[in-house]
């Protein structure tokens, strides 16, 4: 990852360049001693709008992260991941407790089954395409999660949910 600090003007950017795209995959790379020149390029490198200065933050924070999980201390679990992730709600949102984070993609699995009454008739249409795609792309799922995507993707509308336009 090399790193442009020698341009006079900043480079104007709008979220249709895709820088993105970059700062993303070298925030997954990211080290601790790598960390400052990422945050400088970031923040001294580019003209931000409304939205690049969004995903420049965002890079930011992952790159910092992903520097933590890479020390020697790292190592961060899928739990501590959750963990780290409604903490940074709590702190960078505000988001105060009780809160929930819908991810309509575990309607996929029917031990979900509890967390679903209704969804949108946008997000019905996704997770069948969804069922569908993993059908052909995971093999070595289980035998009631493979039924379960075969029941969605053939149009049947799992837990009894209710497709809703207010949702």
């Amino acid at each position: 990852m090399k790193f442009n600090f020698r341009l006079k003007k900043r480079q104007q950017i709008t979220e249709k360049s895709k820088c993105q795209e970059q700062w993303y995959k070298d925030a997954r790379n990211m080290t601790v001693k790598k960390l400052p020149k990422f945050i400088k390029h970031l923040t001294n490198d580019y003209e931000h709008d409304y939205g690049t200065i969004c995903h420049a933050v965002t890079a930011a924070a992952i790159g910092a992260a992903w520097a933590v999980d890479a020390s020697p201390q790292g190592g961060i679990t899928g739990f501590q991941a959750g963990a780290i992730m409604w903490e940074f709600m709590k702190q960078w949102n505000h988001v105060e407790f009780p809160a929930k984070l819908l991810r309509y993609e575990n309607a996929l699995y029917p031990q979900y089954e509890h967390i679903f009454t209704s969804m949108s008739p946008a997000t019905w249409e996704w997770l069948q395409k969804e069922a569908r795609k993993r059908i052909d792309d995971r093999e070595n799922a289980c035998a009631e999660v493979k039924s379960h995507w075969q029941s969605i993707a053939n149009g049947i509308i799992p837990f009894g949910l209710k497709i809703d336009e207010e949702v």
